[in-house]
């Protein structure tokens, strides 16, 4: 799954990197990215491709409430195309969410403590230091008593390949620069769509331990993508 991840750029330059325009503008500077936070992704409708904001937590169209966002965060590729909360969004709107890098733990028992783990988080990015380009479906829900519009989004993972495998089963659905016309077109065909929806090459992706501060998501700054050097059992009991 993907739960947390980081998306530093603003959404300028996020414009500038998929060749769209700015419709809402954001700082960036997110560096742990939790459910239901605001987070950039870039849309596309006709030719224009733009920038827009999107909470993280789909909540689709027909929804009676917002409630459950939060457990909407990662729409499964396999099942994508049937699942009701998807399925209309994955014919007709679907977006990319830009992310610099993306969280997992290991979890190792704790000796001598029946049940009890210990969390060590890792930090997965590509090793060139570009964005990745996470698939994603967008939807637009309007709030029966206020009127008010909701624009909210889910990101869509995969099994995981040979690099995350010791982290995680599955991972973020991340597209090639060569795909992301296909992924946005509106007329895009549904196999080829299906066809994208693969894990990411073994040798794309690096993977390293973090801070343990990480694991709050009240936590925020540049250096929670820092490598740690050293997991000690002290640092450990922080997790």
């Amino acid at each position: 799954m993907c739960g947390r991840f980081a998306q530093p750029r603003s959404s300028d330059e996020l414009a500038r990197l998929f060749g769209a325009s700015v419709a809402d503008s954001l700082a960036g500077l997110q560096f742990n990215v939790a459910p239901t936070d605001e987070v950039a992704a870039v849309v596309e409708r006709g030719t224009e491709r733009a920038v827009r904001a999107f909470r993280w937590g789909l909540v689709p169209h027909w929804a009676p409430t917002r409630k459950g966002a939060a457990r909407l965060i990662n729409a499964r590729a396999e099942t994508v195309e049937v699942t009701p909360a998807y399925r209309t969004a994955f014919r007709r709107s679907r977006c990319i969410v830009p992310a610099d890098a993306f969280y997992e733990w290991r979890r190792h028992p704790v000796p001598g403590r029946t049940r009890a783990v210990r969390s060590e988080p890792f930090a997965i990015r590509r090793p060139d230091g570009e964005p990745m380009a996470f698939a994603g479906l967008w939807s637009s829900w309007r709030d029966p008593e206020s009127a008010e519009r909701l624009a909210t989004c889910t990101i869509i993972t995969t099994g995981a390949n040979a690099t995350l495998r010791g982290l995680h089963d599955r991972m973020p659905v991340m597209l090639d620069r060569a795909d992301w016309d296909a992924w946005l077109a509106d007329t895009a065909p549904v196999a080829t769509l299906r066809s994208l929806l693969r894990p990411a090459p073994d040798d794309e992706l690096e993977t390293y331990p973090v801070s343990p501060a990480v694991n709050d998501v009240r936590s925020e700054g540049p250096e929670l993508l820092l490598p740690l050097t050293r997991w000690t059992d002290g640092i450990a009991a922080l997790g």
